[in-house]
């Protein structure tokens, strides 16, 4: 890159498509393929049909008739992305289709196969995770229409029709939320580099703006997700095979190990989002939340990984404003993390919600005499009723980050 004088300029720091961002859709894959190339059509009818095959207790028979594939034709981030997709919700179904009490100890070939190999090209783990689930799972209905929730739609469904369309949809709006945020930190790195306060000042309300946004977004659950359905439906098919008492032994992944692997479900921990903030903003976690926030940053595309490294190796923003002296900065670092604070208390009152009120009920419902029978009576899963998807004690862990997010806050 040239300046305008002709003298060569050094690149600037945290360029967002150095790391795979994008500044309209930030962490969000950019419209996303919903068709892989004919060959690949066999994988593709199978998970257009999955809610239906699950409930028929048809998908692993359907399965076991699928072609041996080659991943080896897939070309381009797009293309490994939507089979990754594909693969992990084939997998979830798989596994969970009878249930926590009807697991499997291995996965056929025809699908660990490349299912291992498409997550070795992306740099992904072998299971589904947030990036598969939310990041690279939307399209728009009207493709010229805005990325509003009435326009949106997932490109591959498990059970629990409108409400898991709405889990996946609403977090995709809290990770479109926090692009006006992510832009912030860049031009907040760029400011501390460079000494300019005002830049700083402005960035840093524009992060905050994003964050109470983000929650905005996130308060949308509540229209679009019935906690029944999450809770009996919805949640075991994002539960993963690493500290999951239903699965304890992991999973042998058939062609490539004959040893069990274990890989953690589907988690919030796993959106990048929250740890470039936590990095900007300097907040330091217990030793516990953080050695499990480490371990979900192994479920992340490994740019987006470096996203948040490159911003931890980053000028300390906390030292700067304290060193600064400035009582408008103080204010509007101060702002950013009350507006995070707030947005984990808010997480854990959908937690509350979706989880702990959720398994209550289920609970009763179990202790009642029922005639109700079949798969759609649905027995509520129980291995994981204290734990989050991603094996986390997930009260423990969900408030001890919002403490340590709290403590962030310069005193006056």
């Amino acid at each position: 890159m040239e300046a305008a004088d002709g003298t060569e300029e050094t690149p600037l720091p945290l360029a967002l498509t150095r790391f795979q961002l994008s500044e309209e859709y930030g962490f969000l894959l950019p419209d996303p393929l919903t068709e892989l190339p004919a060959p690949y059509g066999p994988w593709m009818e199978i998970a257009h049909d999955l809610p239906q095959l699950i409930a028929s207790r048809q998908l692993r028979s359907q399965v076991h008739q699928m072609p041996q594939l080659s991943a080896r034709h897939l070309r381009g981030r797009e293309e490994l992305h939507l089979a990754h997709l594909v693969l992990s919700f084939i997998t979830m179904g798989y596994l969970w289709q009878e249930g926590e009490e009807g697991t499997v100890k291995v996965l056929p070939r025809n699908l660990a196969v490349p299912f291992w190999d498409v997550s070795q090209a992306l740099g992904l783990p072998p299971i589904l995770s947030h990036a598969d689930f939310v990041l690279a799972n939307w399209r728009r209905k009207n493709p010229n229409g805005t990325l509003e929730i009435e326009n949106l739609d997932t490109i591959i469904s498990l059970p629990g029709g409108e409400s898991q369309r709405g889990f996946i949809l609403v977090t995709l709006l809290v990770e479109k939320a926090a692009v006006p945020g992510i832009k912030a930190i860049v031009q907040a790195v760029r400011a501390i580099l460079r000494l300019d306060e005002e830049s700083l000042h402005k960035a840093l309300q524009e992060l905050a703006e994003a964050i109470r946004d983000m929650s905005k977004a996130l308060k949308r659950m509540h229209d679009y997700v019935d906690p029944a359905v999450f809770y009996t439906v919805i949640r075991i098919f994002l539960s993963g095979w690493k500290d999951n008492p239903a699965m304890p032994d992991g999973l042998i992944y058939e062609g490539v190990s004959e040893e069990p692997m274990a890989y953690s479900g589907g988690s919030a921990a796993q959106s990048t989002v929250l740890h470039a903030f936590d990095e900007l903003l300097g907040i330091r976690h217990s030793e516990e939340s953080t050695a499990f926030l480490h371990r979900m940053r192994d479920y992340m595309p490994p740019p987006h990984r470096a996203f948040v490294e490159e911003i931890h190796r980053a000028p300390s923003l906390k030292q700067h404003v304290l060193s600064s002296g400035d009582a408008r900065l103080c204010a509007a670092f101060n702002q950013c993390i009350s507006a995070l604070a707030d947005f984990r208390s808010y997480h854990i009152t959908i937690v509350t919600k979706y989880i702990t009120v959720a398994a209550a009920k289920a609970k009763a419902r179990r202790a009642e005499p029922s005639d109700r029978a079949g798969p759609s009576a649905g027995k509520p899963p129980s291995a994981l009723e204290a734990k989050g998807t991603g094996g986390s004690h997930i009260f423990s862990f969900l408030k001890s980050v919002r403490d340590t997010t709290r403590e962030g806050m310069i005193s006056a």
